[in-house]
């Protein structure tokens, strides 16, 4: 792809401005992983170059990893997302709430950052390796409470350690062995581990701390334990490349058998966003976001569903990103202290937009929808109101009553002469779209909406002329540049 050069650019630029030991990158289309470069080295010490099979830490990534354990589970019946925690971890049921009417942490606020914990990244960060006795013993003493269960949204790794003991309780089995034999493993992803000792020397990215005077300080490795479930995955681009496929697979919504280790309908759940976090404004354009499970999820003038998440750890810094309607998505990982490349990856998405490489996925035309159009098509071609009586919801002759109707494609009739051609459908959904028809003198746009009847029929149907030489239908830009 002629833009990839650019993109490699991107991140070479921001390699070298944070003076980042060694990163490798990635662009996944449409279930393929298409384009992986690399810069720099994995080991200062010996000197040896990142490649593609170098495995890194992804810290917090490692959290969309437990949502999907957690709904593997919750699809097999063995927990439920409305469970009070104190179901699986006893302690809670002795655990003091923040106000006397406080509902009880269930484990969907745990997979969204909901359950009234406090923000712990510098904390929580440190505590991977903790042992499950030192878990039960802070168990024991409480968790103090930022805001009430379910109330407000705060990024709490210790939830996702929570979760992790809670996969452990409902599966039966410690939470490494449940990921790696019910995600990793059928996912195909064989170098991806939550032990770093686990990962050959030749393969480990060391992770670096970059010092005031500009040397760099080797990070003490952290284990695997409690907490894992927050953070401790280490992969590779190519391990990673399958995830993000995996999770681009479940869009859009149709028809056929699920292959995954989890199902397409609970993939595209997590990519749901659940908990709002923030409305910003920049330059005059909103950006919305918030929290799916395990994942970021946000919509702004460029997109209207980003999914993302980043990882930052002592030694290690990574991002990655996916843009369901588009079948895109892209990462990168690092060796270097919360050195995430989110930017770059943002950055990548607009050189991708601007050059036209990113294609929206068709949805499939529903028949209803399909038929619809033809009946549209023959109306105007005929002239046919008996046929529109036929085909229009109960409310369409009473927004616009029949003889104003009439009267206005006549009127259009007459400006464009004979439609002879109806181009491609575009639909918005499976009882909603758009087409255009060529005429004699110009093009006439038509949208259309069905009702919620059975048979779906007309409630509303537009036909507007539009400018010459207008372009084909395509989605309208919403961004100011």
């Amino acid at each position: 792809m002629a833009t990839m050069p650019e993109v490699d650019g991107i991140f070479q630029k921001y390699a070298q401005e944070r003076h980042i030991p060694g990163m490798v990158w990635g662009v996944v289309i449409d279930g393929e992983l298409v384009h992986t470069n690399v810069v720099g080295i994995r080991n200062r010490v010996t000197n040896v170059p990142v490649t593609r099979d170098t495995v890194f830490r992804i810290a917090s990534m490692t959290k969309s990893f437990t949502a999907l354990a957690i709904l593997k589970l919750r699809d097999a019946g063995k927990l439920s997302l409305e469970d009070p925690v104190s179901r699986w971890l006893p302690e809670f049921a002795r655990m003091e709430l923040p106000t006397s009417d406080s509902g009880p942490v269930r484990v969907k606020h745990l997979m969204t950052h909901g359950a009234g914990f406090p923000e712990d990244n510098p904390w929580g960060d440190q505590q991977l390796g903790a042992s499950d006795a030192e878990l039960t013993e802070w168990l024991q003493k409480g968790i103090p409470f930022s805001s009430a269960p379910g109330t407000q949204y705060e990024y709490s790794n210790y939830g996702f350690g929570l979760l992790g003991r809670i996969v452990t309780k409902a599966s039966g089995m410690p939470y490494r062995t449940y990921l790696e034999s019910e995600i990793l493993k059928p996912l195909g992803m064989k170098s991806s581990t939550l032990e770093s000792s686990a990962v050959p020397s030749e393969k480990l990215a060391v992770g670096y701390r970059r010092l005031k005077d500009g040397t760099y300080q080797e990070e003490k490795a952290l284990g695997h334990g409690a907490f894992g479930a927050m953070g401790g995955l280490l992969t590779t681009a190519e391990d990673l490349g399958r995830y993000v496929a995996f999770q681009l697979s479940a869009w859009p919504p149709r028809d056929g058998k699920d292959t995954g280790p989890v199902a397409r309908a609970s993939v595209r759940e997590m990519n749901q966003l659940a908990r709002p976090s923030t409305l910003s404004g920049n330059k005059g354009q909103a950006r919305v976001s918030g929290y799916g499970y395990g994942l970021g999820v946000s919509m702004d003038c460029r997109f209207s569903h980003i999914v993302t998440h980043g990882g930052g750890l002592p030694g290690y810094g990574s991002h990655m990103a996916w843009l369901p309607e588009y079948g895109v998505g892209i990462f990168a990982m690092t060796n270097l202290t919360y050195q995430g490349p989110g930017a770059s990856v943002s950055q990548s998405w607009d050189v991708l937009r601007k050059s036209g490489a990113l294609q929206t996925r068709q949805l499939p035309v529903a028949p209803a929808l399909s038929g619809m159009r033809n009946s549209i098509v023959a109306i105007w071609r005929d002239n046919d109101m008996p046929g529109l009586r036929r085909s229009a919801a109960m409310n369409l002759f009473l927004d616009v009553p029949e003889p104003e109707r009439k009267a206005q494609i006549a009127a259009l009739q007459n400006e464009t002469g004979a439609c002879r051609e109806a181009r491609e459908l575009h639909p918005e959904n499976w009882l909603r779209g758009v087409f255009d028809m060529k005429c004699e003198r110009g093009t006439v746009r038509v949208k259309f909406t069905l009702a919620p009847t059975q048979p779906p029929l007309l409630q509303y149907l537009n036909f507007t002329r539009l400018p010459e030489n207008a372009p084909a239908f395509s989605p309208a830009p919403a961004c100011t540049e």
